[in-house]
């Protein structure tokens, strides 16, 4: 009897480490240089798609890149947050003219269903004849954090940083001290 106890407790013992080893392998998530270019394959595929939304005016089309949560630092302006302000605020933006983007991804790092995306873009602004915005030649370099939703990937933070100098006010318009 005591040795078949002993057996039992052995055996509990081996089916429990298994089973632990079986969950810590669940929880492991996908890391490294092989995983980081995979996934930025996938995103450049996706920045593909949403300049060509962009340049065709497809708000509604882009939003769905982005997760509902989502927050745009657009330059020089205050931030965009949630996909439903990111839609009325390209809404808006779309009535005044033609937008092309250039997104040139150089670099992705992720880690399980994170990913952060650091890249250089240009943006020509084309306005129509109601445009409040005049013609502009835009470009400088992104962060963007994706992340995985439902087994898709999703912009959830989209910053870019402008390297084009803002103007300086005529000099006639310096205070002097």
């Amino acid at each position: 009897m005591k040795k078949q106890f002993v057996h039992a407790i052995i055996v509990l013992f081996a089916i429990s480490l298994c089973w632990s080893c079986k969950d810590t392998q669940k929880m492991e998530m996908p890391v490294g240089t092989e995983y980081s270019e995979e996934i930025k394959e996938i995103i450049m595929a996706k920045n593909a798609e949403i300049e060509k939304l962009y340049a065709e005016g497809l708000v509604d089309s882009a939003a769905t890149h982005f997760a509902e949560d989502c927050i745009q630092l657009p330059p020089n302006q205050p931030a965009i947050i949630g996909n439903e302000n990111y839609k009325a605020a390209w809404k808006q933006n779309m009535q005044f003219g033609a937008w092309d983007f250039e997104l040139n991804t150089e670099r992705v790092k992720a880690s399980g269903d994170l990913a952060t995306e650091y890249g250089s873009y240009t943006l020509t602004f084309s306005p129509n004849e109601n445009s409040p915005i005049p013609a502009m030649k835009d470009m400088g370099n992104y962060v963007v954090l994706w992340e995985k939703i439902d087994d898709d990937w999703k912009i959830l933070w989209d910053a870019p940083v402008s390297s084009v100098p803002m103007p300086m006010p005529a000099s006639d318009s310096i205070p002097s001290e």
